[in-house]
């Protein structure tokens, strides 16, 4: 017959493999919804790099279709950002 310290030791091993299990099983779930969690970033990321290609090669199609519009374009921010840069330089 077991005392009563010996059936409270058992139980106390009983609750500490329960509570390791507890723990494995948290760890394994955690590590699945990472895993969730980078295919969806791996996802947004060729979304959005598709999105930029897209929008490249729009703007090299109009710059190749209108190369003048494009220079004055260009001049005309360059000279902007120059007499902002000057004034703020005062």
């Amino acid at each position: 017959m077991s005392t009563t310290s010996d059936r409270l030791g058992e139980q106390a091993a009983v609750v500490t493999k329960d509570i390791r299990e507890m723990g494995d099983i948290a760890a394994d779930a955690a590590q699945e919804k990472l895993g969730q969690l980078r295919e969806q970033a791996a996802g947004y990321y060729q979304q959005g790099q598709g999105q930029v290609e897209s929008v490249v090669t729009a703007f090299e199609q109009s710059v190749r279709q209108q190369p003048l519009k494009s220079v004055l374009i260009a001049a005309g921010v360059g000279l902007l950002l120059g007499r902002l840069w000057a004034w703020m330089s005062r």
